[in-house]
């Protein structure tokens, strides 16, 4: 039997069959999840709510078909609903908040085998790149403890790095789940607008910007996962384009010699950061040695329209957000009981008519033309996630003398990842550079409207390549 600290490393495919092998009880399992979790996480602050004791329960009958049966898991505190289990969102206003049912998304990772050992931290109502609400406290990057994590799948990309889980749920409105994968040298994949169900709660939040998926060590468990999970919901507005077969068998495949787009600068003209660059550049040539084609190009858009549209979408949400959670504690919404950023954005979301919404969506709509366009000649496009490496924690900290501080500074951090999320493409963080600092820097590849099966080739041909799953940061089991 291997000792716990292997375990800990070994992805959720592999611990599953040792299950089905019967070399490890589910129960052993998630007990060693569960001491991990309390040896590590008051370092990281990465699960915010544990269940424990449910899980120990699960564990004596785990889903007896589930690809994943017994494999311990953990849920972002922010969208997918666990029945019985609080979900705060970030803000206190929601601290008390239990749902009485769970999403379709939860419904789906019961059926593939996952118990969920946990509810990882997120900003409030995941607004920010960064994961430090003032409800849940910062969450500490397992590769600095005085670095973000990213946001806002923050909690659960810090605990994947630092091997407390082999998989985390996570989603994705602007690069919520690449950019913490960035972050924390992970592999993160956001899948194609309605991929995965949103459903009972939502049907196209945001219109459409936002998808739900996992982070994970390895690319055959975001494979693997993604086939348990994808398909419509009855009531879906709309999904995705019918998958070809199971993503799983992608991983090894060889992509072909594939036409891959770079960019070079800032999405808005400007250097990128040397070490961005670096990483980028290291990309550039590893994808050339694998055999593709490189070439220096990117779509014609305005970029600047694309941040006004998503401030105005992204602030009216902001609103939504506010006036839900007034309608369960019965309270007018006050400015005492939200950060000063959040304030700020449902203050500018009460002055957008409309008139400014559709115009937003329309302006988004244009862009996705113009970016499909682009596709037409190439296979993929390749950036930095990033615009910066892991920033300090408190970078994005924005005084009530002047709350949009952090919002602005956003910009900054993560000027590729909303692209993707405005045009609905699916798009993936690969952990292929570590700066010489130690801090992970990873590589942004967008597909195809619809085409995950190019990523997950291309993905698993990186990780052969270049393979990551032995690096461990300084905080880990």
């Amino acid at each position: 039997m291997k000792g716990y600290e292997e375990l800990a490393f070994m992805d959720a495919t592999a611990l599953a069959k040792l299950i089905r092998n019967k070399v490890i009880l589910p129960s052993e399992l998630i007990d060693d999840a569960i001491d991990g979790i309390e040896k590590i996480n008051p370092h990281l602050n990465a699960v915010v709510t544990p269940m424990f004791e449910e899980a120990r329960k699960a564990a004596r009958n785990p889903h007896p078909k589930g690809p994943f049966a017994g494999v311990p898991f953990l849920l972002k505190d922010l969208l997918a609903t666990y029945k019985g289990v609080r979900m705060t969102s970030g803000t206190k206003t929601r601290q008390a908040y239990i749902p009485d049912h769970d999403s379709e998304l939860v419904a789906r990772y019961k059926k593939a085998g996952f118990i969920t050992i946990g509810k990882t931290n997120t900003p409030e109502f995941g607004l920010m790149p960064t994961t430090e609400s003032l409800l849940l406290g910062p969450c500490r990057n397992p590769w600095d403890l005085n670095r973000t994590p990213g946001g806002s799948s923050g909690g659960s990309a810090a605990a994947v790095a630092a091997g407390l889980i082999p998989a985390a749920h996570g989603n994705d409105g602007g690069g919520s789940i690449r950019i913490p994968a960035s972050c924390c040298g992970i592999f993160g994949l956001k899948p194609t607008r309605g991929r995965n169900p949103l459903g009972p709660d939502y049907g196209d939040m945001m219109s459409g910007l936002v998808t739900e998926h996992v982070l994970t060590r390895s690319v055959r468990d975001s494979a693997a996962i993604l086939d348990a999970t994808m398909g419509y919901m009855p009531g879906d507005p709309y999904c995705a384009p019918a998958a070809e077969g199971p993503y799983i068998n992608e991983i090894g495949k060889d992509p072909g010699r594939l036409r891959i787009a770079y960019l070079n600068r800032l999405p808005r003209g400007g250097d990128l950061p040397d070490d961005c660059a670096k990483a980028l550049a290291d990309a550039v040539k590893l994808c050339s040695d694998l055999g593709h084609d490189l070439i220096e190009a990117s779509p014609d858009y305005d970029a600047r329209a694309l941040a006004v549209a998503f401030g105005v979408i992204w602030s009216s949400n902001c609103v939504l957000d506010v006036n839900r959670a007034s309608s369960l504690t019965g309270k007018e919404p006050s400015p005492d009981d939200y950060e000063p950023i959040t304030w700020a954005l449902y203050e500018m979301g009460m002055n957008n008519t409309a008139a400014d919404y559709l115009a937003a969506v329309q302006t988004i709509q244009t862009i996705s033309r113009q970016v499909a366009q682009f596709f037409a000649d190439i296979d993929l496009f390749l950036t930095p996630t990033l615009g910066e490496p892991p920033v300090p924690l408190g970078t994005f900290d924005s005084p009530p003398e002047d709350p949009t501080k952090g919002w602005r500074r956003s910009g900054r951090f993560a000027p590729f990842t909303p692209i993707c999320n405005a045009t609905g493409q699916p798009a993936m963080s690969v952990p292929l550079y570590w700066s010489a600092e130690g801090l992970p820097i990873g590589v942004h590849f967008m597909g195809p409207f619809g085409n995950e099966t190019v990523l997950f080739r291309l993905a698993s041909q990186l990780e052969k390549a270049r393979p990551w799953k032995n690096r461990r940061p300084p905080v880990h089991v």
